[in-house]
């Protein structure tokens, strides 16, 4: 991934006093995958999360392999929102990666939207369980491939995960505030096709 955020959140924007729709979506997925990155590049006020140092205790419960730089952690949850238009405003929750904390992700599901799962594909085993998870409890979801400068194909990513074809699968960089934008766009709209109907076709006069 680059070194570099070519557009950042603006994290002053105010509510606007016409919201009246809140909708909750949940950022999950391994350790290290970049949900605490995507959160703040995206979320249009300063991000509420609760990353602590990581410890030489941690090491031996965590692993680390492919994200030995890690020096920071969620232990809880990360916060962020933005607003969509006059009336609906997004809330973020992303939640921490690691095993131990999973217990905590069946309470960010309950009431969201919809989730955003991050793939990292040099630990792409850490997406299995949130996605066994989300298609458990019945709650739509997308799938983004946080990249780190891999040359891997989407339908390898697709085959690797076993995903349904009727889950979305896009690429992005979290750390780019229209990358993280357009995971979450790519998330209400999949929502959208499964709440709203087909218009049903017209037949044709005989």
């Amino acid at each position: 991934m680059h070194s570099t955020t070519s557009e950042t959140a603006p994290h002053g924007v105010a509510l606007p006093p016409t919201a009246s729709q809140a909708l909750k979506i949940a950022v999950v997925g391994g350790f290290g995958v970049g949900k605490t990155t995507l959160v703040r590049s995206v979320s249009e006020i300063r991000p509420l999360d609760t990353e602590e140092t990581m410890t030489r205790a941690g090491g031996g419960v965590d692993d680390l392999a492919g994200v030995e730089y890690k020096h920071s952690t969620t232990v809880a949850f990360d916060f962020g929102r933005i607003t969509l238009d006059a009336t609906s405003v997004l809330y973020l929750f992303g939640a921490p990666g690691q095993e131990r904390f999973w217990f905590l992700w069946d309470r960010l599901f309950t009431g969201s939207l919809g989730a955003v799962i991050l793939v990292d594909t040099r630990r792409i085993e850490d997406s299995w369980y949130a996605i066994d998870r989300l298609e458990q409890q019945g709650t739509p979801f997308v799938v983004a491939h946080n990249d780190f400068g891999g040359e891997h194909a989407l339908e390898d990513v697709r085959a690797a995960l076993d995903l349904d074809p009727g889950v979305p699968l896009v690429r992005c960089d979290a750390r780019e505030r229209a990358s993280a934008k357009q995971v979450l766009i790519t998330l209400v709209e999949h929502v959208q096709s499964l709440v709203v109907p087909s218009a049903p076709t017209q037949r044709s006069a005989t």
